[in-house]
């Protein structure tokens, strides 16, 4: 199904007619847009939905002539009102791209300049699409900042794309978009790298762009909770087609194809899960009786912000503050809390990618002070799938050799032992034996995660440090990965740390959770008792924040919080305060919170 209704009384702003891009690929061309048309009317937004690989960001790459050099669109118009964009040379595009259509992309880190500040970034956005300068250009990058919640702005605008965690970059990839007031935005997964609550206070943010300069929005996404908030009409496309087009009640509640019945029908939903038992299979006494494999303790992080000619240090981060936790056998504890919160430096901390104080014990070994040579049998046992897989995966190795690395690494397999697991492993994750020899730039965001997991199991570990491993696979995939990941806990008695943003992903597969603020745990305990009876303000704020797949539903108007962002960053003589912890009961402990 292709196409709009032709009774729709509002003008159209961007018109794609019968649009079809083709790749070349060593066995010859290969349709990935296949025929597809639709209309983009004023104020409205159009959610696009689809599998990874189903051509949703190649949709948008075509509309931006931003496709890569072994692609190019066969046929087809691309109409700006009466501009066909496909007959315009990349010099009249740059003045399009930003200005009269703007674009966020999925993966911040590869779409910032990783030698050019923040700052400079937005500014030469500003001062290109806008024509102002100076000063004046910089107090609209602040503010663009500010729309977002970025905390410490100013100092923000001096820092490099790797210094911020990967929803601060998503975030300053918004703030981008946002700065020039486009006439059509399109989002390709805006909201993958960010906790709930900035998610909610986001898409709130596109919806008021969207009513106070007539922006239209195109919307690519695979959280369907984000459709049935947002979508005015949503086009579901698989294998580069569109099979369904529809305003979005009418889809949620009458679906007419099976591919979009099964779509729907793999989407989490947050309370589902709270009449079911928490069961540890691998282990029968791994809710306590039997001893942690991995214990932590008074764990502390702490970076220097140095400033001046001699980079002495005049503030420093708080990154973690005191945290203490145990994981079990079988067992997946949940980190979950808002960007920047310190849940993706405490696992880097497990595995001593980066300095650390307090105790670290994993297989009852205490991995404090350890050398390089201690720890690479620890991390053999501990494995890390990391938030962003195109900065996980060397662009210039194949991906059969990715994953087969750590089994040569560690002597583990050679020759036809080694090429037969690695097509094992890649069976377990869903993707073809013929991706052995392709390269990481080949494969959709999604199905780079899906190596990163492939990888990350090759060396049979009994932890795993899951950073948002799920968070840039679609809701079908997703389903298929999550239940990988519990089929191999149940069968190999895995333990996960599972790091995320999204509650409904959390709460359908960990045993327990700890609610992270400000780089300290505010609660924590069973996932029943946190999920069914929250008792910080911040996790009761983290749950009602949660996007519902359902149109119906009209939520309560969200308000940004106004005044400063909460920082971690403290000054040199801070003394952290000491935190009193109330046990509500069966193990659900939660940090008082009118200190």
């Amino acid at each position: 199904m292709t196409g709009l209704p032709t009774d729709t009384p509002k003008a159209v702003v961007l018109d794609v007619r019968n649009l079809t891009t083709q790749v070349a690929t060593p066995t010859g061309a290969k349709t990935i847009i296949d025929d597809v048309s639709f209309q983009l009317r004023p104020e409205e937004t159009l959610c696009i939905a689809g599998e990874s690989g189903s051509g949703k960001s190649v949709t948008a790459l075509s509309i931006m002539a931003l496709l890569p050099a072994n692609a190019r669109i066969t046929q087809g118009k691309i109409l700006l009102g009466q501009s066909d964009l496909l007959t315009l040379s990349d010099y009249q595009m740059q003045s399009i791209r930003g200005g009269e259509i703007a674009m966020i992309f999925q993966e911040p880190m590869t779409s910032l300049n990783p030698v050019m500040t923040i700052g400079r970034q937005l500014v030469e956005a500003i001062s290109t699409h806008q024509k102002i300068f100076g000063d004046a250009a910089r107090k609209i990058a602040i503010s663009s900042l500010d729309a977002v919640r970025m905390s410490e702005s100013p100092r923000r605008m001096k820092q490099y794309p790797h210094e911020l965690s990967g929803g601060m970059r998503q975030r300053v990839m918004i703030a981008m978009a946002l700065s020039c007031n486009p006439g059509i935005l399109i989002a390709d997964e805006p909201t993958t790298a960010l906790d709930v609550t900035i998610q909610a206070q986001t898409l709130m943010l596109m919806n008021d762009l969207k009513r106070d300069f007539n922006t239209a929005i195109i919307l690519i996404t695979h959280d369907m909770g984000v459709v049935a908030e947002m979508a005015d009409r949503v086009i579901i496309m698989h294998e580069g087609k569109i099979v369904e087009s529809q305003p979005v009640i009418d889809l949620f509640q009458q679906p007419e194809e099976t591919y979009t019945k099964a779509l729907l029908a793999a989407v989490p939903k947050l309370g589902s899960m709270k009449d079911k038992p928490i069961t540890i299979k691998y282990v029968p006494g791994a809710n306590g009786s039997a001893p942690p494999v991995v214990e932590v303790h008074n764990l502390t992080v702490r970076f220097d912000i140095k400033d001046g000619l001699l980079q002495r240090p005049i503030q420093r981060v708080h990154a973690v503050e005191n945290v203490s936790f145990d994981l079990f056998c079988g067992e997946t504890l949940a980190l979950v809390g808002e960007s920047g919160c310190g849940k993706s430096t405490i696992g880097k901390s497990l595995i001593s990618l980066i300095p650390w104080n307090g105790d670290i014990t994993i297989n009852g070994l205490s991995t404090g002070g350890m050398s390089y040579s201690e720890m690479k049998t620890i991390r053999r046992n501990v494995q890390m799938i990391f938030q962003d897989p195109s900065a996980a995966l060397n662009p210039r190795m194949r991906v059969g050799d990715l994953i087969g690395e750590p089994l040569e690494i560690h002597n583990l397999a050679t020759g036809a032992e080694l090429q037969e697991r690695v097509a094992e492993l890649l069976h377990r994750v869903d993707l073809s034996p013929d991706a052995i020899k392709r390269y990481p730039h080949e494969f959709s965001g999604g199905q780079r995660q899906r190596i990163c997991i492939a990888r990350a199991l090759s060396l049979g570990p009994n932890v795993i440090i899951a950073d948002e491993s799920v968070s840039a696979l679609d809701v079908s995939v997703q389903a298929q990965v999550l239940e990988l990941m519990q089929e191999l806990q149940d069968e190999l008695g895995l333990s996960y740390l599972f790091i995320s943003h999204d509650m409904a992903v959390v709460e359908q597969i960990c045993h327990r959770v700890a609610v992270m603020l400000l780089g300290e745990i505010v609660e924590c305990g069973p996932r029943n008792l946190v999920f069914n009876n929250p008792q910080h303000p911040y996790t009761q704020r983290l749950l009602d924040s949660v996007p519902i797949a359902d149109p119906t539903i009209v939520r309560r108007d969200r308000k940004l919080e106004t005044g400063d962002v909460p920082s971690p960053i403290r000054p040199l003589n801070y003394v952290p305060i000491e935190r009193k912890i109330r046990d509500v009961g069966g193990g659900h402990f939660v940090r008082d919170f009118d200190q």
